[in-house]
């Protein structure tokens, strides 16, 4: 019975450590995708400044 409560304490464990990196990494795609001054391609936007007309 103390076998099978240590496996089940640590299957918790490792669920919760997976939980935790996945949590970082979409943290990390989330503000990698924020910077400043970029689109969602990741390219500067200015690049396309001249298509564009002015707005009155």
């Amino acid at each position: 019975m103390f076998e099978y409560e240590i496996a089940t304490m640590r299957r918790a464990d490792l669920i919760r450590e997976a939980e935790a990196f996945r949590q970082v990494a979409r943290f990390r795609r989330a503000t990698a995708g924020s910077v400043a001054g970029e689109d969602e391609r990741g390219g500067k936007v200015k690049a396309n400044r001249h298509r564009f007309t002015k707005a009155a």
